[in-house]
């Protein structure tokens, strides 16, 4: 299998459901109330419940391994845009921009919800063939 190269570009959608925070919650540990409390939420900042900041990143992680290759995710720093909220839909896009030392690449990823970015960054991965 061939590995990822510049301008290889992958993407994975992700339906935001009440049912999947509330499955994020329970893997992750993060029982906030702006997530899981839509009467507590609908006071806060953000009139009403939103979803885990890490649920859309977890779309651009499922984009990366729709790349060529083996790929490791080495590292991400993220850009919280805006809230995700249940029934919008995150639309993750990945594009290698280029390639580092040895098989690293740097890879643009973006995490839209209807259309919107919500979470934006910048990866490292490491893209090796697989036997």
């Amino acid at each position: 299998m061939p590995v990822a190269t510049p301008g290889d570009t992958a993407t994975a959608r992700l339906p935001v459901t009440e049912e999947r925070i509330e499955a994020f919650a329970s893997v992750t540990g993060d029982d906030n109330p702006l997530h899981l409390d839509p009467e507590y939420a609908s006071e806060s900042l953000f009139d009403g419940p939103v979803a885990h900041g890490m649920l859309p990143a977890g779309a651009i992680s499922s984009a990366l391994a729709e790349l060529p290759g083996d790929i490791v995710y080495v590292s991400q720093d993220l850009s919280f845009d805006r809230p995700v909220r249940p029934g919008e839909t995150i639309e993750a896009t990945v594009t290698v921009a280029e390639g580092l030392d040895g098989d690293m690449l740097r890879v643009e990823t973006t995490a839209a919800a209807d259309g919107e970015p919500a979470v934006t960054g910048t990866a490292t991965v490491l893209s090796e063939p697989h036997e």
